[in-house]
């Protein structure tokens, strides 16, 4: 059983309050199954919207659940959040709902959109440090000097609660699930999703995802000790110290912690894309590469991931889709050797289009290149329908006497 502390996690009655409080201020998200994703999976694979409430992602169910039961003195002193974005809106966006004064501490990198978004919600913006450890410190800092109510993004029972109430949500559109995989960053999504889904079906599986790079969970649970650090596309699941309630709760209720590569979750990102044609930041698509990285762990089974946020920057948005195009092979960047006279060009090009290719750029390279001097390297990116017309190109340079060598993203 889990331990006695000075928090206790909130129970299944809790999470019922919860959804009586907060019903008709937060979206009831659609649950829908993937025909694609359960084809490429080899399972039946149900999405929860999250990304699809106001503020795109589901912090909103555990803030509002907080706001709602602070005191009038606790209002009228304001609210405090730190946050790598999401949290940041949703205690923003429902404070200024309520009337109560909002601070939001946010690391300094935190994407240009997160910050904006925040800011429009009325909300003051304070950056702060690299990490959200380190917003974190100032947060909690900001609040002894000033006053104020902290709501923790993940570390307490009544945000842990209205998280929890996705679990109700998940069981009621699909009683039948036979696993849930949930991305974690602190572990509130997770632990209230946990309490809720035990309560309602004890033998249902609960798998956690986290990044690669920062497997804090995973070790805090299960007692190993992992590299942590470095960038994520998972901005929003990127902490070094998980809570200490969450971290209690799931060492009693997941069955796994499993993690996902950068590739993995890029990928995941670009699917979601180009099938669903929904757009998920880097930790709301955690789920599905969990899924997509170990397709053989779900075969055959009735799961569901939560898509649980959606506010990614467009530029990297872009950059993700691209590069998931190169993995697939339509997208293609050639480095061709040719002499540095008129007509190479034009025959480079010609051979491209005579494979149904096109070319989206090119360069040249005189200088730094080991070629001969009378020699030039030249750069074509090209885009095709399929791999095998990029090979196409490839090969019909290769007979035109062109040494041709292709660029790799791994």
């Amino acid at each position: 059983m889990l331990q006695s502390t000075s928090m206790q996690p909130p129970s299944i009655d809790d999470i019922r309050a919860a959804a009586q409080r907060i019903d008709g201020n937060v979206i009831r998200t659609p649950m829908l199954v993937s025909r694609t994703l359960s084809e490429i999976i080899g399972a039946e694979v149900w999405l929860k919207f999250e990304n699809l409430q106001f503020t795109a992602a589901y912090k909103e169910r555990g803030a509002l659940n907080k706001l709602l039961q602070l005191s009038p003195d606790e209002r009228a002193r304001g609210v405090i959040a730190a946050s790598a974005g999401n949290h940041a809106q949703a205690v923003a966006y429902h404070a200024k709902r309520l009337g109560i004064p909002a601070v939001i501490v946010m690391p300094a990198a935190t994407p240009t959109v997160k910050v904006v978004q925040t800011e429009g919600h009325g909300a003051k913006v304070v950056l702060y440090g690299a990490m959200f450890d380190d917003a974190y410190s100032r947060a909690r800092e900001l609040a002894l000097e000033q006053g104020y109510v902290f709501v923790h993004p993940f570390d307490d029972p009544q945000v842990i609660a209205g998280a929890g109430t996705l679990g109700l949500e998940l069981l009621e559109d699909a009683p039948d699930l036979d696993t849930i995989v949930v991305p974690i960053g602190g572990g509130g999504l997770m632990s209230g999703i946990s309490i809720a889904a035990r309560a309602i079906k004890p033998d249902i599986e609960l798998i956690g995802v986290e990044a690669e790079l920062y497997p804090s969970m995973k070790c805090a649970i299960e007692g190993c000790h992992l590299p942590l650090g470095g960038d994520t596309l998972a901005e929003g699941i990127a902490v070094k110290q998980p809570g200490e309630l969450t971290s209690r709760i799931l060492r009693e209720y997941a069955n796994e912690v499993t993690l996902v590569s950068e590739r993995d979750l890029e990928r995941a990102v670009a699917m979601l894309a180009g099938i669903e044609k929904t757009v998920v930041e880097g930790a709301g698509a955690a789920g599905l590469a969990a899924m997509i990285g170990q397709p053989e762990r779900f075969k055959g089974k009735k799961v569901a991931t939560i898509l649980c946020g959606g506010n990614i920057d467009t530029h990297l948005l872009a950059n993700v889709l691209v590069r998931d195009l190169v993995r697939q092979g339509r997208i293609a960047r050639l480095r061709v050797a040719a002499h540095d006279r008129p007509g190479a060009l034009a025959l480079i090009t010609a051979k491209v289009f005579e494979a149904g290719a096109n070319v989206i750029d090119i360069r040249h390279s005189r200088i730094f290149t080991r070629l001969p001097a009378k020699d030039t390297m030249i750069e074509v990116e090209c885009e095709a329908r399929d791999p095998a017309s990029i090979e196409d190109v490839v090969t019909r340079l290769k007979a035109a006497g062109f040494q041709v060598e292709s660029a790799s993203l791994d």
